[in-house]
């Protein structure tokens, strides 16, 4: 008899006001990577969804990166749609209904979602157990008040962390089913709006760290 290898683990997601919500197979520290962004896309990103409070003392998003086959919306579709910050710019999905970041990501060439930490704050889940600790930081020079030390950039280790786990995502078919994409025209499942030069840099000013 074959033996049990028991029920899988999976973590849960949500948007603040409960409409969105979703879940993540098998989470564990090494299938992911966990860091504090603090580029002022982020942080713009942040204050055009009117969820400043999102990011910490120091502009940092906490995001987790994992891979697209692993991340299943389960309700709320009619509330996600994508912003960009410019036309070529990252699609960042998100809540239409209370504005939670639902995850960044450059396209399905790509397999690669960062999901912000606030829609895991569901449940009473133990984000450190299932996701491990923040391992680093990168572009630190978005930091309100000058970058924390070793955040300037995209430090190397993480760098290569990164790039490893893109790799072995591609190779093992971790990039389908996207939850964003669709499979046969390559084109966002959601509604996408473009921000303007003019909104973009107006968002901008409003922090601390000042345009780019």
């Amino acid at each position: 008899m074959p033996a049990s290898t028991g029920p899988s683990r999976s973590a849960s997601f949500a948007c603040t006001c409960g409409q969105v919500r979703g879940t993540i197979a098998d989470p564990s520290p090494g299938a992911v990577n966990r860091v504090i962004c603090y580029c002022v896309d982020c942080q713009t990103f942040a204050r055009a969804l009117g969820r400043p409070e999102l990011l910490d003392a120091k502009g940092g998003s906490d995001i987790i990166q994992l891979a697209p086959a692993t991340m299943t919306i389960l309700q709320g579709h009619a509330q996600v749609a994508c912003l960009r910050l410019s036309p070529k710019g990252l699609n960042r999905f998100h809540a239409t209904c209370c504005g939670t970041p639902l995850g960044n990501t450059v396209g399905p060439r790509l397999p690669f979602i960062g999901v912000a930490r606030q829609a895991f704050e569901v449940g009473g889940q133990d984000l450190d157990a299932l996701f491990g600790p923040v391992i680093g930081a990168v572009h630190g020079e978005g930091a309100v008040g000058g970058p924390p030390p070793g955040a300037s950039g995209i430090p190397l280790r993480l760098l290569f962390g990164v790039l490893g786990k893109l790799l072995r995502w591609r190779l093992t078919g971790k990039g389908w089913p996207h939850p964003f994409f669709n499979r046969g025209s390559g084109e966002p499942a959601f509604p996408v709006t473009i921000l303007s030069r003019e909104r973009r840099n107006e968002l901008r000013s409003l922090g601390r760290a000042g345009p780019a």
